[in-house]
């Protein structure tokens, strides 16, 4: 038994090992207020597919005009169309209520807002 307190006074006469001291980070220097010269970028030039005048088929030329556009365009328009006549559903916005002229373009009476792009797609060519 004597080995038994010697082992739990051996235990309680240890110290705790003392914590180190944590060295702290310097605040960052303040950058000089002299900046390098930067070499200018060359401007970037858009892509020339996507500026292309496509020609609307005949459903969609009575939503956005006859004339040859771009999809940027094409999309645009339709989209002003669809705000000056106040087509998107009231509880989702997401949606797109057709009137007579959006059914015939879009084949049905409702289309989510993604579909719209891909839509366009078939109608320019």
């Amino acid at each position: 038994m004597a080995k038994k307190t010697t082992k739990k006074a051996a235990k309680a006469t240890k110290k705790a090992a003392p914590k180190k001291a944590t060295k702290m980070k310097a605040a960052p220097k303040a950058k000089a207020t002299k900046k390098a010269a930067k070499p200018a970028k060359a401007k970037r030039k858009p892509n020339p597919a996507l500026l292309q005048k496509l020609t609307p088929s005949d459903a969609l030329a009575a939503v956005v005009g006859g004339a040859p556009l771009p999809r940027s365009q094409a999309l645009k328009k339709v989209w002003d169309y669809i705000k000056k006549y106040n087509l998107q559903d009231a509880t989702n916005r997401r949606k797109i209520n057709a009137d007579d002229k959006l059914k015939t373009l879009f084949g049905k009476a409702s289309v989510g807002m993604l579909e719209i792009g891909g839509i366009l797609a078939k109608h320019l060519k």
